[in-house]
């Protein structure tokens, strides 16, 4: 199994690839990615740059969060896209690829997400708001090269993680 990477790594920075979401080897790094975000405490999202992999996947799974709202399970999306997005608000983020920090990030509270799955490649649609939709946010960030340090306000914003899971 893979260990996850942490910033500065090039990977983080650079946009993931589209994938072809039948291809065996997505269909493993699908697993792979939900067999990591289980086994480490108080994960609820993992995207392939996190694991050295530039490609459009990741997982998401916020059941039993204390703020999470609503929530859909486990789930992995391939080449996903932000469609809508409303109420913005802020909230606090962290990463475990930036795992000394987190930061305040203004996200929308509800999005709708077009993807497609892996395996079957067939479309997909979700709608989901409050913690699981920052989450989501957070994973398709990833997958475009970006990490939630470059949507902080400003280094006021930043704080040195107090608890480490």
């Amino acid at each position: 199994m893979r260990a996850v990477v942490t910033a500065p790594a090039s990977v983080l920075s650079t946009p993931g690839e589209a994938v072809d979401p039948t291809d065996p080897e997505v269909v493993r790094l699908a697993a792979e990615l939900v067999e990591i975000m289980r086994g480490s405490p108080g994960c609820v999202g993992l995207a392939a740059p996190q694991i050295g992999v530039s490609a459009q996947v990741f997982c998401v799974d916020v059941t039993g969060h204390p703020k999470a709202v609503t929530t859909h399970g486990t789930f992995v999306l391939c080449n996903a896209k932000i469609v809508e997005a409303s109420r913005w608000r802020p909230g606090r983020e962290g990463c475990m690829s930036v795992p000394d920090l987190t930061g305040d990030v203004k996200r929308a509270g509800r999005i709708v997400v077009e993807a497609v799955l892996p395996g079957t490649g067939e479309p997909f649609t979700l709608t989901a708001d409050a913690f699981e939709a920052r989450a989501v946010q957070h994973e398709i960030d990833h997958c475009a090269g970006k990490l939630f340090l470059d949507r902080v306000a400003g280094a006021h914003a930043v704080h040195q993680r107090k608890v480490y899971l």
